[in-house]
């Protein structure tokens, strides 16, 4: 897991010129670039780092500075980071994978404005806490609020950053149920360990596994703890 920035697959595209101009000048124009990693700031949009032809590089962009090099830029929607972006990054320590099962697809994602937006999918940016020697401040383990950003080239030529549960993906021989999940937020940590087995005390390679035995004394008469006891009295137990 990378801190700080990470390595992204190179995207070809291009960026509206007023973003090199801290947003004074240039607007309306556009020029080439080549998309090739990120800044993971908690707290902050994603930021993408870029080289532009000339051979200069620019460091954190937010996503709504880019549009897909296929489009003019009169004809792309001029769509602000929040509406393409729903979260800011969860931690200073992202994650970038490309996964096979998503690689290609096409799917949509529900927007701000209650509209449907189509794109293809390009990589998944995700987040974790390094180690427990660091104070976990974030928010990037708790179920109920970790989320990731899958990178989405949208067909309106904006590119886009959403999680699981405002995507839907199509895939023709699967995808067959129209209607819109209902699902509950995973609120449960899950642990494997933390149960009643506890390991064979041996050094045997193929150890068994057991359930821990409850040998406390409980009693629901004085009696039955008078009689328990009664070998501090000489082993003679009182009636």
């Amino acid at each position: 897991m990378a801190y700080l920035n990470a390595n992204i697959p190179p995207i070809y595209c291009k960026i509206k010129k007023e973003y090199l101009y801290d947003l004074k000048e240039h607007y309306g124009e556009s020029e080439e670039c080549v998309v090739f990693g990120i800044t993971s700031i908690t707290g902050r949009a994603i930021l993408f780092n870029i080289m532009l032809p000339n051979g200069a590089c620019f460091w954190r962009l937010p996503i709504a500075a880019f549009f897909q090099k296929s489009h003019d830029r009169a004809d792309v929607p001029n769509m602000q980071t929040h509406e393409l972006e729903l979260w800011n990054c969860f931690s200073y320590y992202p994650s970038v994978h490309c996964f096979d099962w998503l690689d290609g697809l096409k799917g949509k994602f529900l927007g701000l404005d209650k509209k449907f937006y189509h794109g293809e999918y390009l990589f998944t940016i995700d987040w974790g806490h390094p180690e427990n020697n660091i104070l976990n401040t974030e928010h990037s383990e708790i179920p109920q609020e970790h989320k990731c950003a899958h990178i989405l080239a949208l067909a309106n030529g904006n590119y886009a950053a959403q999680p699981n549960n405002r995507i839907l993906w199509h895939v023709n021989s699967y995808t067959t149920d129209n209607s819109w999940p209902d699902y509950k937020v995973q609120t449960t940590v899950w642990d494997a360990e933390n149960n009643d087995m506890v390991t064979e005390d041996t050094d045997k390679m193929f150890y068994e596994m057991e359930e821990i035995k409850d040998n406390k004394r409980t009693y629901t008469k004085y009696k039955e703890y008078a009689d328990d006891m009664s070998f501090e009295n000489d082993g003679k137990k009182n009636d």
